[in-house]
């Protein structure tokens, strides 16, 4: 995707609102607005922005993830399924 082919100013999506959430809904882009000739907001998709929120959360968890690695926060494998497992024994008995 090229962004320079996504600017617009705030004055033609004023103008042209209905048209341009159509094409974004439909092309899935994000669109740059600019005020008074600087880029001051990106507009884009319901699903698309959706889809990224989805796709920060998992990588927030992947990098506390490393940080508690970094930290030696890690149990091997096998100790991990052994804990499950005294829990549910404890559960059910």
């Amino acid at each position: 995707m090229h962004y320079s082919t996504q600017i617009k100013p705030i004055s033609y999506v004023k103008a042209n609102a209905a048209q341009v959430l159509r094409e974004l809904t439909e092309s899935r882009d994000v669109l740059i607005i600019t005020q008074n000739g600087e880029a001051t907001a990106v507009m884009q998709d319901i699903a698309s922005y959706e889809a990224d929120q989805q796709a920060l959360a998992l990588l927030k968890i992947l990098a506390m993830g490393n940080l508690q690695i970094e930290d030696g926060k890690v149990i091997r494998a096998t100790d991990a399924v052994a804990r499950i497992r005294a829990k549910q024994t404890t559960i059910n008995n």
